[in-house]
């Protein structure tokens, strides 16, 4: 197998602090790598990451969906809400006391890069990470969604860099039902380019995505109520809350970001068969972009390496973000070194 090449430039630490437990640093910065990548030839491409837990603790990198970044959740020294909140904590699975927390921005998040993204791209560049802050091993990769696409890639590419997978709502192909969905939102951002209001575009591109992200069921119960004519249109109760949702979304994303990452999933291709890592496939029943089917094919594909998981959630795909104690619940048990204790 031929794997795309990292050169590390330099480590650059952009800030570094003491959480309220002065065992728990936390610290960001950046390296810049030449990477050969998969569609789009070598590239110079700058890493931002964030390290936080006890120093000498098993390393877990923790990895969300396209909209993730390397901050997963709040700590004292950076106060900020993280994307992954109420997965990190004091007594949790991924508790910085006991764990050393790895975030990274995904090759492309700052939108200056405008080319086809693979998500073995993604793969070398946790590599080159992980050889810049001499963590020769981690303990487990924690993929949610995108994070667990590339996760998948990592196994394969550089299996001796982590001990365990976990991946939740990410499986070794897209569907193609979600492929359509993600096409139709990319012409959605076109369109809005074509009339020069291409951040309209991406907030209705988000918009779509809370309809595939989430299901019937929850809209049933949150928006069951009759419509409003305002100014002489039809407004329907969900409206308000995926104007906010665009709106939210479009504040942080850059437009580019979003059409190249979108794009990654559906580039996503691997060979179960390839993962020589222990795997634990979390699936979420009625998630409509990575249904329960193709996750179950996953799990056949790794074989003896693989384990599966299954919620019932209202939330959907959306559900590694809302049922955060029974995530946590299923990553005690999986993240649980030998002689520790519940």
């Amino acid at each position: 197998m031929s794997f795309a090449t990292a050169t590390v430039a330099q480590l650059y630490p952009v800030a570094s602090t003491d959480s309220a437990d002065s065992s728990a640093p936390a610290v960001r910065g950046e390296i810049e790598v030449q990477l050969r990548m998969r569609h789009a030839g070598q590239r110079a491409l700058r890493l931002r990451y964030e390290l936080v837990g006890a120093a000498g603790a098993p390393v877990i990198l923790v990895a969300g969906g396209i909209s993730a970044h390397r901050h997963v959740a709040a700590t004292a020294g950076f106060a900020e809400k993280g994307w992954a909140e109420g997965l990190v904590g004091a007594g949790l699975a991924l508790d910085p006391q006991h764990r050393r927390l790895l975030g990274f921005d995904f090759i492309g998040a700052d939108g200056q890069l405008d080319a086809p993204i693979d998500t073995s791209d993604q793969a070398d560049a946790v590599a080159a990470l992980l050889d810049a802050l001499h963590i020769d091993q981690l303990q487990g990769f924690v993929g949610y969604s995108y994070g667990a696409l590339v996760g998948l890639q990592l196994a394969i590419r550089h299996p001796r860099r982590l001990q365990k997978l976990i991946a939740v709502s990410g499986a070794h192909r897209p569907h193609p039902y979600a492929s359509a969905w993600r096409a139709l939102q990319r012409r959605a951002v076109a369109l809005g380019q074509l009339q020069c209001a291409e951040t309209h575009g991406l907030a209705l591109a988000r918009q779509f995505a809370m309809l595939s992200y989430r299901t019937p069921e929850e809209f049933g119960e949150r928006f069951d109520a009759a419509p409003e004519v305002i100014n002489g249109r039809v407004r329907v109760a969900a409206e308000d809350y995926l104007d906010a949702a665009g709106a939210q979304y479009v504040a942080r994303t850059q437009v580019n970001a979003y059409l190249r990452l979108s794009e990654s999933i559906d580039l996503h291709r691997v060979d179960p068969a390839a993962v020589n890592v222990p795997t634990l496939v979390v699936a979420v029943e009625g998630d409509r972009l990575v249904p329960l089917s193709d996750l179950v094919s996953l799990v056949e594909g790794l074989g003896p390496r693989g384990s599966l998981r299954v919620l019932r959630s209202p939330y959907g795909h959306d559900a590694f973000l809302k049922e955060t104690d029974r995530i946590n619940a299923i990553l005690t048990t999986a993240l649980r070194l030998p002689g520790e204790t519940a």
